[in-house]
């Protein structure tokens, strides 16, 4: 039911990365090639050496270059917000799955008009990705996914303990970049937030009081 999007934290060697992308991806949904330092030439050969290493092209999401993720044969691509805007992607590479990089509830309804698949929120939880920044909160987060016409996944200092209540503010995923990319041990790690997300499907498919009585209110529109 709910996703989990693991991304790289631009701290590995492409030989490591593509081990690491393999031995999580069974206990993610998709890998986020997110490598700001390489160049194109060196992200090209990051991609390709995940696939060959065994990914499913369908779980590879290259960040910002659409043209790499073509190239590469990837499954998606993730648009920042300075990107090109989703619906220029769709006209040129109409078969990606295209996430939108969102910081507000504005920014992730216009995602949505603009023909985005998905939009990466955040960051919920202060974080060391982003020091210094003011994290948005739980209520932040339900807010934007309220105003979201796509899945809305919710990023930035989440860990095993805190993502069943994340989850449970209506984000239909989480993504994680340290707390898989960076542990000690990534394999552990990736299966204590599939724990986790089970777990929170597990009680979202159990009905409350209210619920049962058909009272639950407004559900969003990607459901």
């Amino acid at each position: 039911m709910y996703e989990i999007h693991a991304v790289s934290d631009g701290r590995l060697m492409p030989e490591a990365l593509a081990e690491w992308a393999v031995a999580v991806h069974p206990m993610v949904d998709y890998i986020h090639l997110r490598e700001k330092a390489m160049s194109a030439r060196e992200l090209l050969a990051a991609a390709q050496q995940m696939l060959q290493a065994g990914v499913p092209p369908s779980k590879l999401v290259i960040n910002d270059r659409i043209d790499l993720a073509l190239a590469a044969g990837a499954g998606g691509v993730q648009l920042a917000w300075h990107s090109l805007p989703p619906a220029a992607v769709r006209g040129c590479a109409p078969d990606l799955r295209i996430g939108r990089s969102v910081h507000s509830r504005e920014e992730a309804a216009e995602a949505g008009r603009q023909g985005a698949d998905f939009c990466l929120y955040g960051h919920v939880f202060p974080t060391a990705c982003k020091p210094g920044q003011q994290a948005r909160g739980l209520e932040q987060l339900a807010e934007a996914v309220r105003w979201s016409r796509i899945p809305l996944i919710a990023l930035g200092g989440i860990t095993p303990g805190n993502a069943g209540t994340v989850l449970a503010q209506g984000a239909a995923g989480i993504a994680v970049m340290s707390g898989i990319c960076g542990a000690p041990d990534p394999v552990a790690a990736a299966r204590a937030y599939r724990a986790a997300v089970q777990r929170a499907a597990e009680l979202a498919e159990t009905p409350d009081m209210d619920q049962a009585q058909g009272t639950a209110g407004g559900e969003q529109t990607w459901m």
